[in-house]
């Protein structure tokens, strides 16, 4: 028997996690909560320090915002939208995503931007009841992205 029912794997996912960099920032408030509480007693110091350290990258990870692609919907984030309403995704690197993030972001326009993650993709919204305009979505992979939402516009067309 053929199954019928329609695919809702996600075909795209990524969470925006933060670079390397800022894990290692991070890092560092273990060793100054140690320090700061050595004096009271160095073995609590220790293991507070290195507490410390797990839940602040862990809560970096779990607070990283997810981008999905699934059936017919994207999912940025907290919001997510049919892809019936999704224009021509237009994926950017470089210089243009650099601009895409700063002098040419639509005002009207919903944001899903993260510092460090260098590709942009911007999502034509042509629902006339949406207030936003269009959707700018920083990922690490921007033509995966575009690729993912062109086919859950496919899945929404038929």
């Amino acid at each position: 028997m053929q199954n019928i029912a329609p695919d809702t794997r996600p075909s795209y996912r990524e969470r925006l996690t933060p670079s390397l960099w800022v894990f290692l920032a991070a890092a560092l408030g273990g060793p100054m909560i140690t320090l700061s509480f050595t004096p009271l007693n160095p073995t609590f110091a220790l293991i507070l320090g290195i507490v410390a350290t797990a839940t602040i990258i862990f809560v970096m990870i779990a607070a990283s915002p997810r981008i999905q692609t699934e059936g017919r919907m994207l999912r940025a984030g907290r919001a997510h939208i049919d892809a019936h309403w999704l224009g021509e995704p237009k994926a950017l690197t470089a210089d243009e995503a650099r601009l895409a993030r700063g002098a040419q972001l639509p005002a009207r326009g919903w944001h899903l931007i993260r510092g460090g993650v260098d590709g942009v993709v911007i999502v034509p919204i042509v629902d006339p009841a949406d207030p936003a305009s269009s959707w700018t979505i920083s990922t690490r992979t921007p033509d995966r992205l575009a690729a993912a939402i062109n086919a859950a516009r496919a899945n929404a067309a038929s």
